[in-house]
């Protein structure tokens, strides 16, 4: 059968889409359990942070792939809870940039273990080549419609 084709209940956006789906909700329950209030689409957007400190909207929009009413949206929540805070650009008086508050630095550890732990739970009893192989696999799609 050609890689195009597919059988009824294989396309694999959907097989993918509950997969990613799964682990959402188990890390979201993490989290919970944890005591931690943010929700994973906040968390997406400090992981970002973390990685790069004081990003512009348009650069978190860019790197979680949200639109910019979502992170709008995000940013005023996590800003709430005091975890990001908006600075005005030095060299462009147009934009704000999104930086971590000490409270979301503290979050850092945490979160990435919780995370860690998640995708241990999700990935029991698949080895490390099949992995591999997944990786390599959705890259690939990801390039082609990209």
């Amino acid at each position: 059968m050609p890689n195009n084709q597919f059988r009824r209940g294989e396309l694999y956006s959907v097989i993918n889409g509950m997969a990613s789906t799964a682990v959402a909700r188990r890390l979201q329950k993490n989290f919970r359990q944890a005591g931690l209030e943010i929700t994973i689409e906040q968390w997406s957007v400090l992981y970002h942070l973390w990685k790069e400190d004081c990003l512009s909207q348009q650069e978190l929009c860019n790197r979680t792939f949200r639109d910019k009413p979502s992170i709008t949206r995000l940013i005023d929540n996590l800003e709430k809870q005091k975890l990001v805070k908006r600075v005005p650009s030095k060299t462009d008086r147009r934009i704000n940039l999104v930086c971590m508050t000490d409270a979301a630095k503290e979050l850092q550890d945490l979160t990435i273990d919780l995370a860690n732990q998640t995708m241990n739970e999700a990935l029991v009893g698949v080895n490390k080549d099949d992995i591999e192989t997944v990786k390599v696999v959705f890259q690939k799609v990801y390039d082609n419609l990209t």
